[in-house]
């Protein structure tokens, strides 16, 4: 699966620091507005130590880990919906990904500019929703004019629910409503998701600050942004996970430990986006190859072997599964064997997170 998380924020609040941590990669930081025009892309692996775990055991010629899209996204101002700040163009690039990561500017710095005068996370949250509402709002309203007259006369019954559902969206969007927080049947929904809209996206807020307000693991201005959002926001300081990013792995726990910090705030963030997208991992093992599959939560062994290659489900016969948990606590595939803990499984297994799966299939 091609996976993409779009960084969003105002200019000056950490994005382009905070994309350069997490994919090492020297995007231009700057302190003044649209620093970020083109948006930079980065390849980011999902922090799993179960892969750690399969890689030792079995040693394999070749090793995947999950991995997908961080896309920095140039800075949004009031009226990018309508083209200020080359909004436009923005907003075209967070229309391709699946989820949006938006950074909270939540310190004081003289030295850095905010461009709207001081900080306010609130403030700074709303001027995001409201052009990204804007902007969905302006292709609801396109799209209802192409198919009002053909709702009004047609007897065909998807027009006419479409046009419901198109009316459903405006009037939450004319209500400051996300359509995220909107409530959509899975029918509803599929068609929401053909629009392209920005506020169907899951979004994650997160919060930058200072090395000591991340130690103390708040301020007042973090407290303020989780009362408003009512979600949990992730705390981290870009500028620290910009020099975890240097390290090796043994000296970013060193580091950490140091800190009186128990894991990266990117970890957080990697794995959130991840929850918020509704995947889950199984993986595929042996000697030639360990490698990890992303998969949409509750879908069955054919689908997910269908991510393997197409053959594989058209072909499905049966799945041979084995838990990581059991894999890991008896120490071997014989064992788990032994133990009657080796499934087979058949077309309308759901697949679960940790599964270690071998498909048999005829084509």
């Amino acid at each position: 699966m091609g996976l993409k998380a779009g960084i969003v924020g105002l200019p000056n609040v950490g994005k382009s620091t905070l994309f350069n941590a997490i994919t090492k990669k020297n995007a231009l930081a700057a302190n003044y507005p649209f620093a970020t025009i083109e948006p930079n892309v980065g390849v980011v692996e999902l922090p799993d130590e179960r892969m750690t775990f399969l890689k030792d055991m079995y040693q394999p010629k070749s090793f995947v880990p999950t991995s997908f899209e961080f896309i920095d996204i140039a800075g949004l101002v009031a009226g990018a919906s309508k083209g200020e700040g080359l909004g436009n163009k923005f907003l075209s690039h967070i229309r391709e990904v699946d989820a949006i990561c938006e950074v909270v500017r939540c310190f004081d710095n003289s030295n850095i500019t905010h461009v709207a005068g001081k900080v306010d996370p609130v403030r700074d949250v709303d001027i995001i929703n409201i052009e990204l509402m804007l902007a969905d709002l302006e292709v609801v309203d396109n799209r209802i004019n192409k198919i009002g007259k053909k709702a009004e006369l047609s007897a065909d019954k998807e027009v006419k629910a479409e046009s419901i559902l198109l009316k459903k969206l405006k009037d939450a969007l004319e209500n400051e409503m996300a359509l995220r927080n909107l409530d959509l049947d899975e029918e509803e929904l599929k068609k929401v998701k053909s629009y392209n809209l920005l506020t169907i996206k899951p979004i994650i807020y997160v919060a930058n600050v200072t090395e000591e307000d991340l130690i103390k693991g708040t301020n007042f201005y973090v407290e303020k942004l989780q009362e408003y959002v009512h979600d949990d926001v992730i705390v981290m300081c870009a500028k620290i996970e910009s020099e975890l990013a240097d390290l090796t792995e043994s000296e970013k726990l060193e580091f950490l430990n140091e800190l009186g910090i128990k894991k990266s705030g990117l970890d957080s963030l990697i794995k959130k986006t991840y929850r918020k997208l509704g995947l889950e991992t199984f993986f595929t093992a042996g000697s030639d190859e360990v490698r990890a599959w992303t998969f949409v939560r509750g879908e069955k062994a054919p689908k997910c072997a269908g991510i393997i290659h197409s053959d594989i489900e058209r072909g499905f016969i049966r799945a041979e599964v084995m838990s990581f948990e059991d894999l890991k606590a008896l120490g071997s595939e014989k064992k788990v064997q032994e133990a009657g803990k080796l499934r087979i499984e058949g077309k309308e297994y759901v697949m679960q997170d940790g599964d270690i799966v071998y498909f048999r299939f005829n084509v």
